[in-house]
């Protein structure tokens, strides 16, 4: 399950992040050791970032075991001092106990760390992922333009036939599928991060008067949290990565939820998040993210783990249930008793 384990960083960890801040340190290694955060290994800066890159985190790297990897860049922000990427190393080989319990220990790490210093984060699953190669190609993914959709191209073409027309990057565009209304950058940026593996739980919300669809959060939520995330008086779209055991197999799975309260919203409210459903997953997936199951519900507290199992792995029985046969339409009287007369044979005597 998604939660966070309560392991914090020790002195030690401490000790070495004041450091880090003051550019003293280039890599550091953190592990998880006795439930703590605690530095494995660390090195000086000995030339330009891209040329200590290699040489410091591939020795970093070992096979079958997580670790979080701190790498300073060269370059600075005003107010958070040097510009550090924060490398997500877990090996698919690694044993699912130890990937989940890194996997749940991240968001502290980088809060205790200082958020506004990590400016990129790199996740890998094979140590190509994670060396300068790898990371130029994640930069060059992050930075490609994103994939349209087939309204988003439809208004695209239209915008270039028309001499004259009144339509706008932010129109809305009906389809036959629903209302395509725009989708804000920093929503999209939050949906393509998810999809790196970035963020487990992303709420997505309709402006009403501006016909925009914004990002109202993109964080790590546990399981038994997600319910406070549901507003009791509003609907929102959510995206959630469900990690869970099925059979003994480790499984990630996201889920797209339509929550909609019922009618405690507006009769426009109901029916543009109904309407703008379709495209809005459309542009999802064609941003990356796989989704494993669509759902919706009327209130956070139907969001527990028996929900997501039975929903994602229902239980199939074997045995069909027997033919009850109907009963009779009620007060019918008792039944007809249909006499059974005996046929004689009568003969003459001769």
């Amino acid at each position: 399950m998604s939660h966070q384990t309560g392991i914090k960083a020790n002195d030690a960890l401490k000790k070495l992040f004041a450091k880090c801040r003051d550019g003293k340190i280039r890599v550091l290694k953190i592990s998880i050791e006795n439930e703590e955060l605690t530095p494995a290994s660390s090195a000086k800066p000995i030339n330009k970032w891209q040329d200590d890159y290699d040489k410091m985190v591939k020795p970093l790297i070992v096979e079958n075991q997580p670790a979080y990897i701190l790498y300073r860049l060269d370059t600075k922000s005003p107010d958070s001092g040097y510009d550090w990427l924060f490398i997500s190393w877990s090996p698919d080989t690694a044993p699912v106990r130890q990937k989940m319990l890194y996997a749940s220990t991240k968001a502290t790490l980088k809060q205790e760390f200082g958020t506004a210093s990590i400016k990129e984060e790199l996740h890998g699953t094979v140590p190509e992922d994670v060396t300068l190669e790898g990371y130029h190609k994640h930069k060059r993914n992050d930075t490609a333009p994103v994939p349209l959709t087939t309204a988003e191209e439809e208004l695209a073409e239209l915008k270039k036939t028309t001499a004259a027309t009144d339509y706008s990057v932010e129109t809305r565009h009906q389809t036959l599928s629903g209302v395509a209304f725009p989708v804000t950058d920093e929503a999209k940026q939050a949906i393509t991060e998810m999809a790196k593996g970035v963020h487990e739980y992303v709420q997505l919300k309709i402006d009403l008067e501006e016909e925009k669809i914004h990002l109202v959060t993109a964080c790590d939520v546990s399981l038994d949290k997600l319910p406070t995330k549901v507003p009791s008086d509003f609907a929102r779209y959510h995206l959630y990565n469900f990690k869970h055991t099925h059979e003994g197999d480790y499984t990630e799975c996201i889920v797209f939820i339509y929550s909609m309260p019922g009618y405690s919203c507006t009769i426009k409210e109901r029916m543009l998040y109904s309407s703008c459903k379709g495209p809005l997953l459309d542009l999802i997936q064609s941003l990356g993210v796989t989704i494993a199951k669509k759902l919706q519900i009327t209130g956070g507290e139907e969001l527990t783990e028996g929900f997501f199992q039975e929903e994602l792995h229902p239980k199939i029985s074997l045995h069909q249930p027997k033919f009850a046969k109907p009963k009779g339409p009620p007060n019918r009287g008792a039944k007809r008793i249909t006499k059974v007369q005996e046929l004689t044979t009568t003969g003459q005597e001769s």
